[in-house]
């Protein structure tokens, strides 16, 4: 049985539903996360321009009977402060990496959303250890394509440009991602014009044993679109053994 998760850091808020929100130093910044539930830890992480507060909340409330979620701000973005240093996908990955240090978590399954799961590909490509398994959700190989797709539908704030500037700079490295041992998921809508669906398919083909979800119809926004579909699959995925020793 998992042992729970206990908060680190200040208290600074309650969310909407009346969860607290705490702050830890981590990686010369201060990070904005909250827990929720209880179970095995999952850590999920949020897509461009958005916090914690736009997870879906019947993602939260399904994933959460059986999962103890880590739900966390990116870097200079709503709980979450930022500094000097310059946004790149790598900075993204260790300030999870530095938050899970902290709560003295040393696994942890992962559900990434858009900027999210980029964030989830370099994770298992640097720090594989530290993570069972993942949820790949709404991604790309190619960030510079994502960039020019949506650079005018994103907020003209500091944060967000930065964000689409280290977006820009990723490419998959599609030759070591043989080497990613965690069992992963990806799940991709057939309508979701920002990423297109050639992405998933090249990293299902190239992840060893990787499952493909493909919701039908679904745009970008799957996420709010067939949240408890979502969920239910992700659960069927997290309780699945499907591994041969």
């Amino acid at each position: 049985m998992a042992q729970g998760i206990k908060p680190s850091g200040k208290k600074v808020a309650l969310d909407k539903q009346g969860n607290a929100i705490y702050q830890i130093q981590a990686n010369g910044i201060e990070i904005g996360y909250k827990l929720i539930g209880t179970g095995e830890p999952l850590i999920m992480i949020m897509g461009i321009a958005n916090t914690m507060e736009r997870w879906p909340i019947k993602i939260i409330e399904t994933l959460s009977m059986k999962y103890q979620l880590i739900l966390m701000d990116n870097r200079g973005i709503g709980y979450t402060t930022a500094d000097n240093e310059k946004f790149t996908y790598k900075l993204f990955a260790k300030d999870i990496i530095s938050l899970l240090d902290v709560l003295k978590v040393k696994s942890v399954n992962v559900f990434g959303v858009s900027m999210g799961s980029v964030i989830t590909q370099e994770l298992l490509l640097e720090h594989s250890e530290r993570f069972n398994k993942a949820i790949i959700c709404a991604t790309s190989i190619d960030g510079s394509h994502v960039v020019s797709v949506i650079k005018d539908k994103v907020p003209n704030n500091p944060t967000a440009q930065k964000q689409l500037e280290a977006t820009m700079h990723w490419k998959s490295p599609l030759d070591k991602l043989s080497r990613i041992m965690n069992q992963v998921m990806l799940v991709v809508g057939t309508a979701d014009t920002i990423v297109g669906i050639a992405s998933s398919k090249t990293l299902a083909s190239t992840i060893p044993g990787a499952w493909l979800v493909q919701f039908k119809n679904a745009s970008h926004n799957l996420v709010d679109e067939a949240p408890i579909e979502l969920a239910k699959i992700i659960l069927a995925f997290l309780d699945l053994t499907s591994s041969l020793s």
